[in-house]
């Protein structure tokens, strides 16, 4: 058994990173900017940039020496003058054909780099510029040596030549990464390593503490659906099969299709309108006592029981038309010991697979049943995450609940050998 899990764990490894990956560029880099995404394009070049830095996107994705900052976003002065705009006295002239875009910057030294911020002075820049002065024709390349005040300004007006007027072409800072492996993907898998989900951006607290939170009102909705589906679900199919042909597994198969040609958004609706708004049977919000969650189970054990017995249905008839039920009921087994001592025994494998890959969605919760009635599970906090921008809450979601898939595969495969002699697990 342990060299069967160790193996296991071992093929699983490739699944894993290949998980990590895709959520890495389904996040970082298919998204786009989570920074505006959440702040909105009003946001500061500041804000913008402390939001990068707390969450890793201010790094490059997967290596490099140099990555762009906020304080200064690349212009093409070909066509605009970009933050040279704000400067006073500075003349925007438009590139042509044959000559370059450039802005000439006035005759004084009183004018001022237009950072969006301050650049920090623990941070080393690479700081080049493409200029000349006014009456020359040759563009000159200079990489610019920073003092620790990062003061730019001072720097391009101790140039030669400077203080006369100066044409700039272009100015290009980039923030130098003392390692050049410390990028966005190293960020992302060594927090995953730690459990660290980061910062949740619309409640300013850790993205593990919000998950914890909401597990248990989850798993107290969820986990008590999926019980009584798979019970009632399973009874129900045996009596179709105890009673194939006649009039209760009709009856039984025509319900089954009649709950699953109704929308689960009906079932919620109506049960909340009927049975808690108009009866006062049962709470209608919130999630105070475990008398909320009773109708929240019964509509999401009863919306999915239609699906369910047409499953386990299939699977126990299936059974009934094989040789060893024949042979149990040539040697006078009754009917009910055929259902009970072999069919549902042999039955059990595709049982357990419906069963343990739900496993994951009892984790990720009821998104419509949370959302509706209040309760605040995982899938509540989803739908709010998404609503909000929160990357950080979406992303540990979609994590962990592709780690717990990868799992429930892994028990599937124990639970077969546990109730099936026929299968080793080797």
């Amino acid at each position: 058994m342990a060299a069967f899990m160790v193996k296991r764990l071992l093929q699983m490894i490739p699944t894993l990173l290949g998980v990590m990956l895709i959520t890495f560029v389904l996040f970082n880099v298919v998204g786009g900017s989570p920074a505006r995404m959440k702040l909105g394009d009003r946001a500061s070049a500041q804000s913008l940039e402390d939001f990068d830095e707390q969450r890793g996107f201010n790094k490059p994705l997967f290596w490099g020496r140099q990555v762009a900052t906020r304080a200064w976003p690349e212009t093409d002065l070909d066509r605009e003058a970009g933050p040279w705009a704000r400067v006073a006295g500075v003349v925007h002239v438009p590139g042509t054909t044959g000559e370059r875009g450039y802005v000439r910057l006035p005759a004084s030294d009183s004018w001022q780099v237009p950072l969006a911020f301050p650049l920090r002075a623990d941070r080393r820049y690479d700081v080049r510029c493409t200029w000349r002065v006014l009456g020359q024709t040759a563009w000159t390349n200079t990489t610019l040596e920073l003092p620790p005040s990062g003061d730019i300004s001072r720097v391009l007006r101790e140039l030669p030549g400077v203080p006369a007027v100066m044409e700039v072409a272009q100015l290009r800072v980039r923030r130098v990464m003392d390692r050049p492996w410390d990028s966005q993907l190293w960020f992302y898998v060594r927090n995953l390593v730690r459990l660290d989900f980061g910062v949740s951006s619309s409640a300013n607290e850790p993205v593990l503490d919000i998950l914890k939170r909401g597990l248990g009102p989850t798993l107290a909705l969820t986990l008590p659906i999926l019980v009584l589906e798979t019970l009632i679900g399973v009874s129900l199919a045996l009596w179709c099969a105890f009673y194939r042909g006649r009039w209760l597994d009709r009856a039984l198969v025509v319900g089954s299709v009649a709950l699953m040609s109704v929308n689960y958004l009906v079932w919620i609706v109506g049960g909340q309108y009927v049975l808690a708004y108009r009866l006062g049977w049962f709470p209608v919000w919130g999630f105070a006592s475990w008398s909320y969650l009773i109708l929240p189970v019964l509509i999401g054990t009863f919306s999915g029981l239609g699906s369910s017995v047409r499953f386990y249905r299939t699977v126990m008839l299936d059974e009934m038309y094989k040789d060893y039920v024949r042979t149990a009921f040539a040697k006078g087994v009754s009917r009910s010991g055929v259902l009970f001592r072999h069919v549902l025994p042999n039955a059990m494998i595709p049982v357990i697979t419906n069963v343990v890959l739900s496993i994951p969605f009892l984790y990720t919760g009821s998104l419509l049943l949370e959302s509706f009635f209040g309760i605040p599970g995982l899938g509540y906090l989803g739908v709010n995450a998404i609503n909000d921008s929160d990357v950080d809450v979406v992303r540990a979601i979609v994590v962990i609940g592709s780690v717990l898939y990868l799992t429930a595969n892994l028990l599937a495969d124990l639970c077969y050998a546990w109730v099936d002699p026929r299968v080793r697990v080797e």
